[in-house]
């Protein structure tokens, strides 16, 4: 059996439909996506653009604050100096996020409720606080007055954006999600070409194997185990060239990330080998057919749209149980993400099922195939 298992990958690999579309067509698609998607984040929190209106009794300490924040390596803000009129029709040009108007108790003006808008709040809060902060210190204990403005002095970045389990997240790390949810399927290309290499009526080598005294039983599970090993390697390139190479950030365990490759790359090699072994449609009906279903699946897991997988969560649940790309995905977002055991068991068991099924059909299908000539 091994040395069946061995020759199966060696003919495998030498053939080049059955090494593009499982590995080199992700690998290439991820390095797309990153120059595509890989600035995106650090745009998303550019320099907030900010405008100051002094007033006669303007407060200097605020005023220093704010230079600090627009001198800082961070650069949160990028401040205009102008009158109240011209400060006025630039907010409403949009050519700023909001005005600081300082006085004696300085106050904001903010042109919408973004993010932007959300940062010039909250450095005027975090201003109004730390000032307040130390009138209770001077007032009640002016002799820790020193130590109180150095620990604010060496205060840092208290606001950062998490995942309900603690988790940093990359808004982009969906697109990367379904990526591999997607080479996943795409192992269907592999476990096709298995379902040919033993039907005797699509191809000569299968027709030649057919005549072997081998078990049919013993080919196919040699196929198949041929076909889950090699595909699952495929995947594990891509998870090492989206870690190493494009330094994606994967902060769950990678035991189960490994775990979901896995079970995913049984999916997609099952769903190959149960599509081949359908009736006597042609081959090209079922290259078709495969890419129909897999890029469907891909499309509706959030591969091209971020939004997708939501509005389908919303419109019809049912899909996103049934469809392997968004079940896949939604294991990953449960490690890497929301943290959620049971709900990456439900996704794992869900995916385990589907194997199954599809394993078990592919082989009757397979099995009691009968030909009259060979």
């Amino acid at each position: 059996m091994l040395h069946l298992m061995k020759y199966n990958l060696i003919v495998k690999t030498k053939c080049i439909n059955v090494i593009f579309w499982p590995l080199v067509f992700p690998l290439i698609l991820g390095t797309l996506f990153y120059f595509a998607f890989g600035s995106i984040d650090e745009a998303d929190f550019e320099t907030v653009q900010t405008i100051v209106v002094k007033e006669p009794d303007a407060d200097p300490v605020f005023l220093e604050f704010l230079e600090t924040m627009e001198t800082d390596e961070s650069r949160l803000v990028e401040l205009q100096e102008m009158s109240g009129e011209e400060a006025r029709r630039a907010l409403e040009e949009k050519k700023a996020s909001g005005i600081y108007f300082v006085g004696e108790t300085p106050t904001l003006k903010v042109a919408g409720s973004g993010i932007s808008e959300s940062i010039l709040e909250s450095l005027l809060e975090s201003y109004q606080n730390g000032k307040q902060t130390l009138s209770m210190v001077a007032e009640k204990h002016p002799e820790g007055i020193q130590k109180a403005i150095e620990q604010m002095d060496a205060y840092e970045e208290l606001v950062e954006q998490v995942s309900l389990g603690g988790t940093t997240t990359n808004s982009n790390a969906q697109f990367f999600y379904a990526l591999i949810a997607m080479a996943c399927l795409y192992g269907a290309f592999i476990g096709m070409d298995a379902a040919f290499s033993i039907q005797a009526n699509l191809t000569a080598l299968a027709a030649r194997r057919c005549v072997t005294p081998t078990h049919k039983l013993k080919l196919i599970l040699t196929e198949m185990l041929s076909c889950f090993l090699l595909h699952y390697l495929n995947v594990l390139i891509l998870l090492a060239y989206l870690r190493f190479v494009l330094r994606q950030e994967f902060y769950g365990q990678m035991p189960q990330m490994l775990l979901i490759s896995l079970i995913g790359s049984m999916m997609g090699v099952s769903m190959g080998i149960f599509i081949g072994g359908l009736g006597k449609m042609k081959e090209g009906g079922k290259v078709a057919l495969l890419l129909a279903i897999s890029m469907t699946c891909s499309f509706l897991a959030g591969l091209m749209n971020a939004d997708m997988k939501y509005l389908v969560e919303r419109s019809f649940p049912v899909m996103n149980r049934i469809n392997p790309a968004a079940v896949i995905t939604d294991a990953f977002y449960c490690i890497n993400v929301y943290d959620d055991p049971v709900r990456f068991g439900r996704s794992l068991i869900t995916l385990a099922v589907m194997c199954v099924i599809l394993t078990t059909a592919s082989f009757l299908l397979i099995r009691r195939e009968r030909y009259d000539s060979i």
